[in-house]
């Protein structure tokens, strides 16, 4: 197939890439500041312009679009461009797709869209979180999300084409197993040793390239899964040292009530939607790749 990827040049896009193209497919990276690798045409657009996203699709017709462009995170710019850009871009993107009779077209979705980190109080319903978890969005970050996903379910209710979304978790490239700049600044290696910082996400990660095996399988299933489908995307393990049935309690609001169904390395994160629908699991933790790098 021709995939076309969208923020290509970021953490997860360039996984992506690399995990189609290695299957045999043809790849093209849209971005605004486009770094394609070997065999990678890339090819510039701002997506959050309608004409600009159209003739782009138009002029690639591509079998399958996945959609990772987007402010990547919270206060990363302000709150009205946070949430008007990433809102804008996947209703552009879904728009333009269902125009032109793109077959498959996936979009990155977060899973802080269930609410954790919120400064006035959160408190999950349970725990592992899965995709039946009830979204409780509390900034223009968290509330873009839930937006795009409105926006794919909406069009996956049309019938034509397949559309569905999924929450990446804190994603780590393979050079940050190596000590390079994780998202938010600091390493892997920091983030463990300062469990307060990864407590603010429920300590979630996942290796970019399980993500990108997951968008792989969702792209060449997309017809075997029913439309609007949102799948979380995690590690089978928390990125800490301790239970989280011991530092959930310690370092957020959850009570040890909830925590307590969280046993050992358990992650508070359920996949089994992904593997049930996809045959996808997660290959890389983080202890395996810190040993493997140390």
């Amino acid at each position: 197939m021709l995939v076309l990827v969208t923020g290509g040049s970021g953490r997860l896009g360039r996984s992506v890439l690399a995990e189609l193209g290695a299957q045999g497919h043809e790849v093209v990276s849209v971005d605004t500041a486009p770094a394609g690798g070997d065999g990678v045409r890339a090819f510039p657009a701002d997506l959050s312009e309608p004409g600009e996203c159209y003739s782009t699709l138009a002029q690639f017709r591509p079998d399958a679009v996945v959609h990772l462009a987007a402010v990547p995170a919270p206060n990363v710019r302000s709150e009205i461009a946070t949430f008007g850009t990433n809102a804008t871009m996947a209703f552009n993107v879904c728009q333009a797709a269902f125009d032109l009779g793109v077959g498959r077209t996936l979009v990155a979705s977060s899973p802080t869209v269930a609410g954790y980190g919120n400064p006035g109080g959160w408190l999950p319903s349970y725990l592992p979180l899965d995709e039946d978890h009830p979204v409780a969005p509390w900034n223009a970050y968290t509330l873009s999300k839930v937006a795009t996903e409105s926006v794919v379910r909406g069009f996956a209710s049309r019938g034509r084409g397949r559309f569905h979304s999924f929450r990446p978790c804190f994603v780590v490239s393979p050079e940050e197993w190596r000590g390079a700049p994780s998202q938010g600044g600091g390493t892997i290696r920091d983030r463990l040793g300062t469990p307060e910082r990864a407590a603010s996400s429920l300590f979630n990660y996942v290796d970019a390239r399980d993500a990108a095996r997951f968008v792989r399988l969702l792209v060449e299933g997309a017809d075997e899964v029913p439309g609007g489908e949102t799948f979380f995307v995690c590690a089978d393990d928390a990125l800490a040292t301790e239970p989280l049935a011991e530092l959930l309690p310690r370092y957020t609001p959850v009570t040890e009530e909830l925590a307590a169904s969280l046993t050992g390395t358990a992650p508070a994160f359920d996949t089994g939607k992904a593997a049930r629908l996809l045959g996808w699991k997660p290959c890389h933790r983080w202890r395996d790749e810190l040993t493997e790098t140390s």
